[in-house]
């Protein structure tokens, strides 16, 4: 037979329980209003009109996300999971250099998700959600792939390889009619990754 909860536990059961699903709509719901405030508005809307949207406080919006790159993290987040399994899946078909030049092109669009996104990508990647991860890891993974090889120097950063997305993703945004300009730029800043044996007769430095 069930040993009987005392009273008070069970009050304290069932509230927790209250609070934490109040707490899950109200994420939900902040998602939401985020989603499509920074769609209407771009990356730095206001995150009082956010927690408006959400018909939440905005010391709730705060408690959930500490940060506007804590928010904007997550409500990236299922792109940037999308973005890294897909890498995976698409490295399996692909030269290794090939697989990373892909990966920082996707890396741009997601760049460009959101008006002003691009600008503070590097923050919002560093904020550990599940696709904040999983992004990193997968750029980390083709990156060190591509350096075994010889094919990418060895000095290069997946910092560095983020920072050429931001800059092309902001770039691109200021011309957004020329659909030939993310291609070009994602080539000139990937030629620069390369690998190459220094001329002959160089002058060191």
């Amino acid at each position: 037979m069930a040993t009987k909860q005392p009273r008070k536990k069970q009050e304290e059961d069932a509230t927790g329980g209250a609070l934490r699903a109040d707490a899950r709509r109200n994420r939900e719901r902040l998602l939401a209003a985020a989603h499509a405030v920074f769609s209407e508005r771009g990356a730095d809307a206001s995150l009082g009109d956010v927690a408006k949207r959400a018909e939440v406080g905005i010391g709730t919006l705060y408690r959930h996300f500490e940060s506007r790159e804590a928010l904007l993290a997550a409500t990236c987040d299922e792109r940037l999971l999308l973005l890294a399994r897909e890498s995976r899946e698409r490295s399996e078909s692909l030269p290794t250099l090939e697989a990373l030049r892909v990966f920082l092109a996707e890396l741009v669009h997601c760049g460009g998700m959101y008006k002003g996104l691009a600008a503070s990508l590097g923050i919002v990647l560093k904020n550990h959600t599940v696709g904040c991860d999983a992004t990193t890891a997968e750029g980390e993974r083709l990156l060190k792939a591509a350096q075994r090889e010889g094919e990418v120097r060895s000095d290069v950063l997946l910092d560095d390889v983020v920072c050429m997305a931001m800059a092309i993703s902001l770039a691109a945004a200021e011309n957004g009619s020329d659909p030939k300009r993310i291609p070009r730029l994602t080539g000139m800043f990937f030629d620069g990754l390369r690998s190459r044996p220094e001329p002959r007769g160089a002058r060191q430095r």
